[in-house]
């Protein structure tokens, strides 16, 4: 500035208009005088008449600066905006219309188009081309007339199905990530029996609701996958509850490999799941990380924040996992993040790839051998197993569908066949499902975890509509008694139903914990403890069900530590109650005395009649029926009335706005 000043360069003028509507002459303007001491404005002309001979040089205006009148009756269109004039559509006795350009005014690069606001014919043109205009200065004057033609309407010209150059430019390349752009590579999926990322979004979500995030990303790979928001289950749900985000790994894109553009429109995504609380439906498939590689382009890769929001998401949000194929390494720890991992018969899981087994010395090995379904689903590590894609996205919406609240239209089977599924005869075995598939809304039923942890049954159902988590013994192994893994899996099906305020439903037929050295190997103590702490801890409601044994610890455990932490707690009439298995107590109280009658037959008879008398005993209508701990005994056709009378006797949900619990338990 200072060098500037002390140079040689013409000092700024101004020519200012002098006069006004009186002393206008009959062209319009008086004259003008300069003024060096100001910025110059411009130089008022007669239509084509010469401006003056004097070279000024263009500046800002000078604000204060009177407003000029035009010719008597005439009325000036004025600039919207202080700038410089690129261009003057008229001269002095053109015709103009409503809605036509007179000027354009340039402005921080942007030009603004001066159109008349009424019709009539030029009289006087006050500025020329490069002329330094302020805001609401007059450029044009119009003495108003009718004019031929009328009004220019906006747009009148203007075809709606027109495709301008740059829609068509932006079309092209967005188009690039299409299915339709790769039809070798869709008919070789297609051949796999494969859907391509596209395909399973379109089924996941509702029709016209998708809309993707970071389609043009890394031109026609769109960073190896495919996200954006839609609805699930609109049909059912209205827009608040039907809310979902989809992440969709394209294997048809280097094998669904994560990479650095990948993993950025990951963040984005995730942070508008947790800032809206919106849930996440993650299609996994894909061989984990291409090299290392790091955010800001350093060698090593442990500064990525995709996996820390992701994993931030649960216990916030509904996290629902879906396999199909390979999922290695960072896919697969993207995976087990989710509240439930869906995946169908022809995924293989694992946290290495076969690459990475043989590079590190450990052997070769196909994907199948790594982490097929033949252990994966029995080990725990999948949820839910299904045929194929479509089937995996429709339990991806099931599932989600109870996290979406109540649905309207339901049906319930005839509830006087609860009475006739346990046998009277008390040694004989029942099918614990029978109960759910009867007690449950007709087609509500999800079971969860099936072929792990099978001593005890989770299942998402509906009551007259309303979602419930409930868990429940499977006498049909071990009786029903609690081993490490059904502690396991009943712990985090407890989590899961409390971090969103799911009721559960507990059905008791249990004859205790687990006993021996092969059991307290599998350190049992802590694994069982594990459903004690997290029980009596829950927050959303209980509802108890005893229809069998109720024994000891095991009973305990499978209703929050007590049967007093439940909302209620009733029997059934073959409901029994024990410290421990009956048969059992009665060999251990009764030893001495037993072990004193010499006559083996006698001494059976003698240990038959105290079982039987110890079971009299033990008979809900004698034990359970004196009040302490359980609130009736009933007709097990009436389980489903109980079960909807308390949840019309809920109090209604907090709203959240922060997470209840900090996270699910992966396992």
């Amino acid at each position: 500035i200072a060098e500037l000043a002390a140079s040689d360069a013409p000092r700024r003028r101004f020519v200012e208009p002098v006069g006004g509507e009186d002393s206008a002459s009959e062209g319009g303007f008086a004259g003008a005088r300069v003024d060096d001491s100001r910025d110059p404005l411009a130089l008022f002309n007669h239509g084509s008449q010469a401006k003056s001979d004097r070279t000024v040089t263009r500046a800002a205006p000078a604000p204060d600066l009177p407003i000029p009148t035009g010719p008597p009756g005439s009325v000036g269109l004025v600039a919207p905006i202080q700038g410089t004039i690129v261009l003057i559509d008229v001269a002095v006795g053109d015709e103009v219309r409503v809605g036509q350009q007179v000027a354009v005014v340039e402005a921080m690069k942007l030009q603004h188009s001066i159109k008349a606001d009424l019709s009539g014919v030029v009289c006087a043109v006050s500025m020329s081309v490069g002329d330094v205009v302020r805001e609401g200065y007059p450029i044009v004057f119009i003495n108003e007339a009718d004019v031929a033609g009328g009004a220019i309407e906006a747009d009148a010209a203007v075809d709606p199905d027109h495709i301008r150059g740059d829609l068509q430019e932006m079309t092209d390349r967005k188009v690039r990530a299409f299915d339709e752009c790769r039809p070798d590579a869709v008919a070789l999926w297609h051949e796999k029996d494969r859907r391509t990322a596209r395909e399973n979004i379109a089924d996941l979500l509702d029709e016209d609701s998708f809309k993707e995030f970071g389609p043009m990303a890394a031109g026609a790979t769109a960073g190896g996958l495919v996200m954006g928001i839609g609805s699930v289950n609109g049909d059912l749900f209205d827009d608040e509850h039907s809310r979902a985000l989809v992440v969709h790994y394209d294997s048809m894109s280097y094998g669904g490999t994560q990479n650095t553009m990948g993993e950025y429109k990951q963040d984005r995504i995730y942070e508008l799941a947790h800032r809206f609380r919106v849930p996440v439906v993650l299609f996994a498939e894909g061989m984990g990380r291409i090299g290392n590689y790091g955010r800001k382009g350093q060698s090593v890769s442990v500064d990525t924040t995709m996996f820390t929001e992701f994993a931030k998401l649960s216990g916030l949000v509904p996290l629902v996992g879906v396999n199909s194929g390979d999922c290695f390494a960072g896919n697969a720890a993207m995976l087990a993040c989710c509240d439930v991992i869906i995946a169908t018969e022809n995924s293989t899981i694992g946290m290495g790839t076969p690459r990475m087994i043989e590079t590190s010395g450990l052997g070769t090995y196909t994907p199948e051998e790594i982490g097929p379904m033949s252990f994966q689903v029995p080990n725990g590590v999948v949820d839910i197993l299904v045929k194929d894609d479509a089937a995996a996205v429709a339990a991806a919406k099931k599932y989600l569908s109870y996290f979406q609240g109540s649905i309207s239209s339901w049906e319930a089977r005839d509830q006087r066949r609860m009475r006739h599924i346990i046998p009277e005869d008390r040694v004989l075995t029942y099918d614990m499902r029978d109960i759910i598939d009867t007690l449950a809304d007709e087609g509500s039923i999800l079971e969860i975890r099936k072929e792990f942890g099978i001593g005890i049954i989770t299942s998402m159902i509906r009551i007259e509509g309303k979602p419930v988590g409930l868990i429940a013994n499977n006498p049909a192994y071990l009786a029903g008694a609690i081993d490490t893994d059904g502690s396991d899996k009943g712990t985090r099906f407890l989590q899961l139903c409390d971090a969103f305020d799911v009721p559960v439903l507990t059905i008791m037929d249990c004859p205790g914990v687990m006993v021996g050295p092969i059991h307290e190997r599998e350190a049992l103590v802590r694994h069982c403890a594990r459903m004690f702490n997290v029980g009596a801890n829950l927050t959303t409601p209980m509802f108890g069900v005893v229809v069998r044994k109720a024994y000891g610890l095991g009973v305990q455990a499978m209703c929050g530590a007590s049967s007093m932490v439940p909302f209620f707690t009733v029997a059934w009439p073959t409901a029994e109650f024990a410290g421990m298995n009956i048969d059992g107590g009665v060999k251990l109280s009764s030893r001495r005395e037993l072990a004193a009658i010499e006559d083996p037959e006698e001494r059976k008879a003698a240990y038959d009649r105290q079982v039987a008398r110890v079971y009299e005993m033990a008979r809900a209508v004698n034990s359970g029926g004196n009040g302490y701990g359980i609130d009736d005994i009933i007709d097990p056709a009436d389980t489903r009335d109980w079960i909807v009378r308390g949840l019309k006797s809920l109090p209604p949900v907090p709203v959240r706005t922060e997470k209840k619990r900090p996270y699910i338990d992966t396992w």
